[in-house]
């Protein structure tokens, strides 16, 4: 076996030894998460939701069906690193174009193989997410952790991925026009909304209200992104200004920011939900759905009082909020991922959801 020539040094202390792959130019600073989805990795590769963050794959085989150009969320992931158990760099499926690895070279995402990716995911659920740094075996520990107490994450990223202009979904034409705000929206919530109908116009971070409403769109959506909802100040101040004026459906990031534009206020998780079978309970309903989560806050239910929203969905593991809504305004948010991708299907009915909102406002 070749000798370690990467390490993950996280800011509590611990460190993990394995071996690099994909692209080794330069060591990372990343946020160490962890994902407990068995499947998917290209989807969670290319969220841009994970921005600057290093995915724990607790699943232990990572790459074995390597890259299908059909399956990305983005065409420019921002992922900060991968950290797997077993990489598998010769993958098997007549679908995949190029493997994990090559990928990631090209993109320069490093990577880390040969780890104990369990024993990590648990000490990240004890101590909680952290900062981490993937570098070189060679360098010290003690650089090491002087680089980690010396260097901040950045909070610009809803800027990075979002879109920098304007565009139109290439699906045919659709009954309603959906201005979709891009905090770092994932493409299969752009297919779900056009399989049920929608145009979609999807408009950079920082719109503005009287932009949006120049378009004269049948509703708002308001998509996931990296990163603090607080730091997302443009679409916190856009959603206060259309409050009322038009229906507005925000998924994960979309759901916290339109808690803080309502009035709410939101918090950060000690390690998130990031997987593939979290259990909602609809209120409406009493079912349980299954669902596809990614994200590190939460809103906060206490805080919701007077703001003209009320909790529609909580998770079963935790109690947090998964759902919001103010039927008198027509605004709903949750905070889990309909569109999955990967992850179950269970949650689809919520497009359903937004175009009957749709349809009811332009017969008003």
């Amino acid at each position: 076996m070749k000798q370690f020539d990467k390490k993950l040094v996280l800011e509590t202390g611990d460190i993990y030894y394995g071996y690099g792959f994909g692209y080794t130019g330069e060591d990372r600073l990343i946020e160490a998460v962890f994902n407990t989805s068995m499947a998917g990795y290209q989807e969670i590769f290319s969220d841009p939701s994970y921005t600057d963050q290093g995915v724990v794959f607790t699943y232990p085989l990572i790459g074995n069906y390597g890259m299908p150009e059909e399956d990305y969320e983005t065409d420019f992931p921002s992922i900060g690193a991968l950290i797997v158990r077993e990489y598998n760099p010769e993958p098997s499926n007549f679908r995949g174009e190029k493997s994990l690895g090559e990928i990631m070279e090209q993109l320069k995402v490093p990577g880390i193989w040969g780890i104990d990716t369990r024993k990590l995911a648990k000490s990240i659920r004890e101590k909680g997410c952290c900062k981490a740094y993937l570098c070189s075996a060679e360098l010290s520990d003690n650089e090491a952790m002087a680089f980690l107490s010396a260097n901040q994450l950045p909070h610009d990223a809803v800027s990075r991925v979002s879109c920098k202009k304007a565009f139109r979904s290439d699906a045919p034409s659709g009954r309603y026009l959906v201005a979709a705000i891009d905090c770092g929206m994932k493409k299969n919530i752009v297919r779900s909304l056009n399989r049920h109908g929608c145009d979609v116009v999807v408009l950079p971070y920082n719109t503005s209200a009287e932009e949006v409403l120049k378009l004269s769109p049948d509703g708002v959506f308001i998509s996931n992104g990296p990163g603090d909802p607080k730091d997302a100040s443009e679409v916190i101040e856009l959603i206060k200004a259309l409050r009322g004026k038009l229906p507005v459906f925000g998924i994960c990031l979309g759901h916290q920011i339109i808690a803080l534009a309502c009035g709410g206020d939101t918090y950060k998780l000690k390690f998130g939900h990031r997987g593939g079978n979290h259990p909602v309970r609809n209120l409406k309903t009493g079912k349980i759905e299954m669902t596809s989560q990614n994200h590190s806050y939460a809103v906060n239910p206490e805080s919701l009082e007077g703001t003209g929203l009320t909790v529609t969905h909580i998770n079963i593991l935790d109690n947090t909020v998964e759902g919001q809504e103010n039927k008198a305004e027509k605004i709903f948010s949750v905070q889990y991922h309909p569109e999955s991708a990967p992850g179950p299907q269970d949650s689809d009915y919520l497009f359903d959801y937004f175009i009957s909102m749709l349809e009811e406002n332009s017969h008003a």
